[in-house]
């Protein structure tokens, strides 16, 4: 029997369920290998689990998705998360270090129909991830990677270097030394092709921390350089400010996210 696969969405914008659907002609050869179970953003078919991967995408944020990602995960013999949202709580972890009640007020007219946590997490602070897939959105190549990797039993090979790396392996010169602009790539894990230093705009850390980044003397070099504080804490606060490392910076910066 084929392999089932499962794609789940909570708290987010559907940008890396797309990233599925922009595989076009690798999507149509996996759909040959694999059974979709279940993907609402693309089939009405909903077949019950177990199911052999599951891909999840977005933020816990809810109540309600406390409990969904429980069963999901209890239904899943693998479980990938995908995005910044899943991985490190998203845009919407910005209210994490907030009143969130008085945020609710200023945004919506009747705040008391909402029935939404305090915080943003990750889907790894409610229940075991296999593995954790990271950028806003996820890199095509990488997610089809995984799914190869699921297909043929084997640990997925994602780079674990930084942005700087990819900017060096494109020939890309260093923004920070040739233009002064300010960017956090030596502490932002590579991935997503070298989008933004490609057009001269500094990096703000997409694809989350690369493992032990050194956020502090990175932050402190660029406010020496003469970036306001305020900038270098913004460029921290981004897709995946709720990072821990990312969101530690932020605080010894001093204030919110």
């Amino acid at each position: 029997m084929k392999p089932k696969l499962a794609v789940w969405k909570f708290s987010s914008c559907d940008g890396c369920q797309l990233t599925l659907l922009d595989c076009e002609d690798e999507l149509l050869a996996l759909a040959e290998r694999v059974e979709i179970a279940y993907f609402l953003e693309a089939t009405r078919t909903q077949l019950d689990g177990p199911y052999d991967v599951s891909l999840v995408e977005g933020s816990i944020s809810t109540p309600d998705e406390v409990e969904r990602i429980k069963d999901v995960r209890a239904d899943s013999k693998m479980l990938v998360s995908i995005g910044a949202c899943a991985t490190a709580g998203g845009f919407q972890a910005l209210r994490n270090t907030r009143d969130h009640a008085e945020l609710q007020k200023t945004v919506y007219a009747h705040p008391e129909y909402l029935d939404a946590l305090d915080t943003s997490t990750p889907i790894s602070d409610h229940v075991k991830v296999d593995f954790e897939l990271r950028g806003c959105p996820i890199d095509k190549a990488q997610l089809v990677e995984v799914l190869l990797a699921v297909l043929k039993g084997r640990a997925p090979v994602i780079a674990n270097y930084s942005q700087c790396v990819e900017c060096k392996m494109s020939g890309t010169p260093c923004i920070v030394v040739t233009r002064g602009t300010p960017c956090i790539g030596p502490a932002t894990k590579g991935g997503c092709g070298n989008l933004c230093p490609t057009v001269g705009r500094g990096c703000y850390g997409c694809f989350g921390p690369k493992d032990k980044p050194n956020t502090a003397v990175l932050a402190d070099q660029l406010i020496t350089s003469g970036t306001e504080k305020r900038v270098v804490k913004d460029l921290f606060a981004g897709y995946t400010g709720g990072a821990p490392a990312f969101a530690d910076e932020i605080q010894r910066l001093g204030g919110e996210q």
